[in-house]
């Protein structure tokens, strides 16, 4: 007998694992506290991955398969990969053990030791999901300080040959149409109609959620089931990504860095989850929404695909990438130093700041915010303000529905904090108001003006971002791309500049109180 494990983001029913039906193999998925309080998690996070779990097995047992499944629960359940396997394997007989490359580093050493110690044969196979081997990029940028992420991304165009012509050029003469994906939403396009997670799903989502408050791992957020929105099956995935292609990606590309109060997800497609726990392939989203492109291409123009394809096939498989290449010594780089707390805020949502009250209420509400939201409104605070990295990288992982360490490490600590020194961006990704105010509505109702640096209800943003510059400056003067700040900077008149760092100073003493 073979005993198989499938971890909670192993569930990819296209595995050729699952091709046939072997009666001497037994498949074993786990709902445990190992998995649940590493981190501090969004409560919706434990629900969603146990529900899809739950569903996941059930599908497999209708074809046939020998599963056994552990609820949170379970008398027999001992809360750890080691015990469990362990167990079960004494219970089965097995005579071997398999399992799918883990996407984190911290479960790739824990089962690679767990091997090393078992009596019985062992053997990791591929997940069969990402477009790229975990090396890849590595290979890629062989001898190279810093990944540019276009480099890669004009090599897995090419290499899956995605929105290319005849003489494998790119359609319309252009890689990358970001520079048109920039606007601030009008507030008169039409946004999609909401979708909703199917009866029978939610009855599933229902049970886990009081499974899981029987269990009483300690979380953050809350669960109304009639208004959960995250779907926990393949089946009715498929059905979200044909909703985003007809109704969300006309528009994807123009609004994906836009921000609105009223409508949190605008036309983002939420499929980040169901291709995270592998319900959904990469390949099969991106060809999804090419073909639906080519068929109706009167209405929906080339910088709406190509955006959605750089997200999926760019950034998604580069942050991997870069993970893989670049763990464990990864989890501890922090260039700048920083380290201040994070302010209690970040758990109630309790600000003055109305762009960081929407974005932190709108995540502990729905266990969900965009990459723009994550990058530039509480990322961007929380590198103006000198914010530990390892704080920062723990609030992301456990807050977000579709955070799995791979893809939120890379983009927290890289991309959003910079704690890498430039390995993910070139520069550090921070703004004033001014953005703020140019992508969203968010400064229309704040409690601070958008347009004082410094003085009575100044927004923190402005005098930070230049204090940030000013306390960094010998990191950062050289860096070509943000050369015009200091030259901007030092062109400000002495008695202005020390307003500026003075009410910068002063909002830092009290933190917790903006």
């Amino acid at each position: 007998m073979t005993l198989r494990l499938l971890l909670g983001d192993q569930l990819n029913a296209r595995h050729s694992w699952f091709a046939n039906v072997a009666p001497d193999v037994t498949y074993v998925l786990m709902e445990i506290r190992q998995e649940t309080d590493y981190v501090l998690h969004h409560i919706q996070k434990i629900t969603a991955f146990f529900a899809a779990m739950r569903q996941f097995a059930d599908e497999l047992r209708q074809k046939g398969h020998r599963v056994i499944y552990l609820t949170i629960n379970d008398k027999n359940n001992k809360q750890n990969f080691a015990d469990n396997l362990t167990t079960i394997m004494q219970a089965i007989g097995a005579e071997r053990f398999e399992y799918q490359q883990p996407d984190e580093y911290r479960l790739d050493v824990y089962l690679a030791e767990f091997c090393r110690q078992l009596p019985i044969p062992s053997y990791m196979a591929d997940s069969e999901h990402f477009l790229t081997r975990r090396e890849e990029l590595a290979e890629i940028f062989k001898g190279k300080k810093t990944y540019l992420m276009e480099t890669f991304y004009r090599a897995m165009r090419k290499k899956y040959k995605i929105l290319l012509d005849e003489s494998g050029e790119p359609e319309g003469g252009k890689w990358n149409y970001d520079a048109e994906n920039r606007k601030k939403y009008d507030g008169k396009t039409p946004v999609p109609p909401a979708l909703k997670p199917s009866e029978t799903s939610l009855q599933v989502v229902n049970e886990v959620y009081h499974d899981v408050l029987q269990a009483a791992p300690t979380t953050i957020g809350s669960v109304k089931i009639e208004a959960f929105e995250w779907f926990t099956t393949r089946e009715e995935n498929l059905q979200l990504l044909a909703h985003f292609c007809r109704y969300g990606l006309p528009e994807f590309g123009s609004y994906q860095d836009a921000m609105a109060s009223r409508y949190p997800y605008l036309f983002h497609s939420r499929l980040s989850f169901a291709m995270n726990v592998k319900l959904l392939h990469p390949l099969e989203v991106v060809e999804a929404a090419v073909s639906h492109w080519r068929n109706h291409q009167s209405r929906i123009s080339l910088a709406q695909i190509e955006g959605f394809v750089r997200q999926i096939i760019g950034w998604r498989e580069y942050m991997r990438g870069v993970y893989w290449a670049q763990m464990p010594r990864y989890a501890e780089l922090n260039f700048f130093g920083h380290e201040r707390p994070l302010p209690q805020w970040y758990w109630n949502a309790r600000t003055n700041m109305n762009c960081l009250k929407h974005a932190i209420g709108q995540s502990l509400q729905k266990a969900y915010a965009h990459h723009i939201q994550r990058l530039m409104v509480t990322g961007n605070f929380a590198l103006l303000a000198g914010i530990h990295p390892d704080e920062v990288d723990r609030w992301y992982l456990g807050i977000y529905i579709d955070a799995i360490e791979w893809v939120e490490i890379t983009n927290t600590r890289g991309m959003s904090q910079f704690a890498d020194g430039g390995m993910v961006g070139t520069k550090p990704y921070v703004s004033s108001a001014n953005y703020m105010h140019k992508m969203s509505d968010y400064c229309t109702s704040c409690h601070y003006s958008k347009d004082l640096k410094h003085g009575d209800r100044a927004c923190p943003f402005n005098s930070l971002y230049w204090h940030f510059y000013e306390r960094h400056r010998e990191k950062l003067a050289r860096n070509p791309r943000i050369g015009m700040m200091y030259v901007t900077w030092d062109k400000m008149a002495n008695a202005e500049r020390e307003k500026i760092l003075a009410q910068a100073e002063y909002y830092l003493a009290n933190i917790e109180n903006l």
